[in-house]
C-alpha cells in the first residue's frame, strides 16, 4: 500500500482564521512513505508566498519578514486553494509542528471556499510528539526539536514556511531513524481501514 505523507507549514496574518486572518505563505512537501523501512521519498512540493488581500500587522511582519510589498503580486489563496485541496485529499498523514494550528487554519481556509478536506487523514504533530527534546518535557519550539536531534537550524531563516517545513521533515527523518518518532501505529491504522474498506 502507498502511504502519502504531507509536511506543511503556513505563515498567516494572525492566529484566528474565523476573525478574518489569512495565509501569507504556504509550504507543502509531499512524500511517499516506504513502510518497510519507514523511509520518506519526496514526491512534490508547493511553496509560495500568498497575497492575503488584507493588511499584515506590523508585529507579524517583524517575526516573518513577510511584508505587504512582498506579497502584493503573489498568487491569492482563492487561486492556490484548489491545488492544495487536491493534494490534501490524497494525503494519509498530515505532519506539522503545532499541527492543531496549521491543520485547523488550512481546513478553515479550504472549507471557506467550499473545497473538500480529507476527514480520514491522520495528523502527526512534531511539537506534541517531540516533548523528548526538552528537559522538562514541554512542547518544543521547532528550533529546540532540531537541536535535540542534531539537525542544523538557522534561527534567522526561521518563520518562513518552506524553511520550517524542510527542517521539520529533516527532524522527522532523524526522529524515525533514532526511534523518537514512531509512525508505525498510524500506518497500521491506515492499512487496517483500507483493508476494511476493500
Amino acid at each position: 500500500m502507498t502511504i502519502i505523507v504531507s509536511g506543511i507549514d503556513v505563515e498567516t496574518t494572525g492566529f484566528d482564521a474565523e476573525k478574518g486572518h489569512r495565509i501569507t505563505e504556504v509550504a507543502l512537501i509531499v512524500y511517499k512513505l516506504h513502510t518497510k523501512d519507514m523511509r520518506l521519498e519526496e514526491v512534490t512540493r508547493i511553496a509560495t508566498l500568498v497575497n492575503p488581500k488584507r493588511d499584515i500587522p506590523a508585529e507579524v511582519q517583524a517575526i516573518t519578514g513577510i511584508t505587504p510589498a512582498l506579497v502584493k503580486d503573489k498568487i491569492t489563496w482563492d487561486e492556490l486553494a484548489p491545488k492544495v485541496s487536491k493534494v490534501m485529499m490524497k494525503t494519509d498523514i498530515f505532519i506539522a509542528h503545532n499541527a492543531e494550528f496549521d491543520s485547523l487554519f488550512v481546513a478553515h481556509e479550504l472549507l471557506r471556499l467550499g473545497l473538500p478536506i480529507n476527514e480520514d487523514m491522520e495528523v502527526f504533530c512534531t511539537m506534541e510528539n517531540g516533548r523528548f527534546a526538552t528537559p522538562l518535557g514541554k512542547p518544543p519550539r521547532l528550533q529546540e526539536l532540531c537541536w535535540a536531534l542534531g539537525v542544523d537550524f538557522d534561527s534567522e531563516a526561521a518563520h518562513r514556511a518552506i524553511y520550517d517545513t524542510e527542517k521539520m521533515m529533516d527532524a522527522v527523518r532523524v526522529g524515525i531513524e533514532k526511534g523518537y518518532f514512531d509512525l508505525s501505529e498510524v500506518v497500521e491504522l491506515i492499512e487496517a481501514e483500507r483493508t476494511e474498506a476493500a
